[in-house]
């Protein structure tokens, strides 16, 4: 059966690293449905890439062998005890009911970021399932952009 899993990678901050692994992907036919990469704050030496794929079990034991194998990597994460989250900021005609809109975005851990001459900025930060439903719900407010992030994960 295929699911979502989630895996955090630890990596040396070299070129190439993220084309090797979005290769090693590729190669297998295994598709990245979401990624995001920053600078681990105390090891600036290292990064955590954190990858969202959608298969079966075996295929997620050969991701994570596969991932184990590359140079650059030094630890693969997948555990199902995982703290994730996600960010969308939606941008918004500044007609509608700014009462409304923070309504709605506070509902889903979010808030009014940015009030321009013709738009409303609307950022959420929740778990990647509450998201969807946040952009599922502003689509009454006619948005003018949406922009998701990526899931971020931290093991518990």
């Amino acid at each position: 059966m295929e699911k979502r899993h989630i895996f955090s990678v630890i990596v040396k901050n070299e070129s190439n690293v993220l084309a090797r692994i979005s290769g090693l992907f590729a190669g297998r036919g295994y598709n990245i449905e979401s990624l995001t990469v920053a600078p681990i704050p105390h090891d600036r030496e290292f990064s955590r890439l954190t990858i969202e794929t959608i298969g079966s079990a075996s295929v997620a034991e050969q991701i994570e062998k596969q991932l184990n194998k590359l140079i650059s990597v030094s630890k693969v994460i997948s555990s199902s005890e995982i703290i994730e989250k996600e960010m969308a900021l939606v941008k918004i005609p500044i007609e509608q009911s700014l009462s409304d809109v923070d309504a709605l975005a506070r509902a889903y851990n979010g808030k009014i970021v940015n009030v321009g001459n013709k738009t409303i900025i609307v950022m959420v930060a929740d778990e990647p399932v509450r998201v969807k439903f946040f952009l599922e719900a502003v689509k009454k407010y006619s948005p003018v952009e949406i922009i998701r992030s990526g899931v971020v994960a931290l093991e518990r």
